[in-house]
């Protein structure tokens, strides 16, 4: 029996196609494991899409190379540099672009020697999530081109999934009892764009996936300038869709907005956000911010400043502007480094106090969750409609008088506030 073990880097999107690669060996030639050490085929795949990810997707490789197993490289870093890759990475067996998937149980099936390694088929996966959590990718690609990002030319244009390759993905994640689903994509907000007359779209799909008695729908990835009043309406009067908007803006100053290529001016973005929370009095706002972008001035920085203190986002990401090949930014006039950290930390320490007063406003508050796991002190880690996946927004942490499952859903109330983090009590 041969072993696979499987590294996967980057976002949620590429932990989709790791799911599906894992799924590829239900077959009794192969079992999974979580020791590399042991395994026969290691596969990593990689995240290209700033530099930071790339170093630890090359730093992982080196890793795992120091292990018996063939080792095979795929993912975002695969495809954008698969020539520079073969060239100088000696110690791996085979590098596949996401381009060349549809022949993935061949490559894995010639490094094994052996038959059965399934097609790579995204209704089938083994998730990897939290028990009663899943990801449903809705469709592939981005053809916005910002100037900081090398998406569509890693991933390509954007193509919307098959509608009803959707629902069933969604039945198929229902019937395995997930109770929980995050809708992504590098463009959410725009699926269906590419279809006749574009029909279906974001809002016919979230009219099905309604019916089918999820806990929480939540979407990730909107971009501002696409979310329209029906689809904040649609998210407010709902009881299933988690009233939590992830709306990445990245700057906030017409200066950099157009620089960017952004596709809305900074007025047109603020009025957005005032739009939602009169609409969706109880939205949770987050977004992410690029600090340093080439030719930002500390005009630019006062802006963001004055954005973040209007809005008062319940969650605020900043990332540091990582240079990318190929991209507009990468030839423009770039900014020291030290004043690009010291730029983040600024805004960093400005939506602290403000993280802290939206999370005290929710002490003395009841809502229900999702049981993720349990912390060292026994409490249970915990999902609401307030934070998102992948601990980007801090944790919520119950007690409770009773032992309860993984995947339970309970009513919660909030107790004490952090700056990130919430406590809560489980109400038997």
């Amino acid at each position: 029996m041969k072993k696979i073990h499987l590294v996967s880097l980057g976002c949620a999107k590429n932990l989709v196609d790791s799911e599906q690669m894992l799924a590829m060996f239900d077959d009794p030639h192969f079992c999974l494991t979580d020791n590399p050490e042991e395994a026969d085929l290691i596969i990593v795949n990689t995240c290209g899409f700033i530099d930071s990810a790339k170093k630890e997707s090359i730093d992982k490789i080196f890793e795992m190379a120091s292990y018996k197993g063939k080792i095979a490289v795929t993912g975002c870093l695969s495809t954008r540099y698969e020539k520079e890759l073969k060239e100088e990475l000696k110690e791996v067996d085979a590098i596949i672009s996401i381009d060349d998937y549809q022949t993935l149980n061949k490559a894995f099936g010639e490094l094994l020697e052996e038959e059965g390694v399934k097609e790579f088929n995204p209704l089938r996966r083994n998730l990897t999530t939290s028990e009663g959590t899943a990801y449903i990718r809705i469709s592939e690609g981005c053809d916005n081109f910002c100037a900081f990002c090398a998406i569509p030319h890693i991933r390509g244009r954007f193509v919307s999934r098959p509608f009803e390759e959707i629902l069933e993905d969604a039945r198929i994640l229902k019937e395995k009892g997930i109770k929980e689903i995050s809708l992504i994509s590098q463009d959410t907000t725009v699926y269906g764009k590419d279809f006749p007359k574009g029909k279906p779209n974001l809002i016919d799909l979230l009219d099905e996936l309604e019916k089918m008695g999820f806990f929480s729908i939540r979407l990730l990835y909107l971009y501002p300038s696409e979310i329209s009043d029906e689809l904040i309406h649609k998210i407010a009067d709902s009881k299933v869709i988690a009233h939590y908007f992830d709306i990445p803006v990245q700057a906030a100053s017409d200066h950099l907005l157009t620089l960017m290529r952004r596709h809305a001016d900074a007025k047109e973005t603020i009025e957005l956000f005032h739009r939602i929370k009169r609409i969706c009095p109880d939205a949770v706002l987050r977004t992410t911010l690029i600090s340093g972008f080439p030719e930002e001035t500390e005009e630019d920085q006062e802006e963001t400043k004055r954005f973040l203190t209007d809005i008062e986002f319940d969650h605020v990401g900043v990332f540091v502007y990582s240079p990318e090949e190929n991209t507009p930014g990468y030839y423009m006039t770039q900014i020291d480094d030290e004043i690009k950290e010291r730029r983040k930390e600024e805004l960093m320490k400005l939506q602290r106090p403000i993280s802290y007063k939206k999370n005290k406003e929710r002490v003395g508050k009841e809502d229900y969750g999702l049981i993720l796991g349990q912390a060292k002190d026994g409490k249970y880690v915990i999902r609401s409609s307030v934070n998102a996946p992948d601990d980007i927004d801090g944790a919520i942490y119950a007690s409770s008088k009773k032992p309860h499952l993984v995947g339970e859903i309970v009513k919660i109330k909030y107790t004490h506030a952090f700056v990130y983090d919430l406590l809560a009590e489980i109400l038997d």
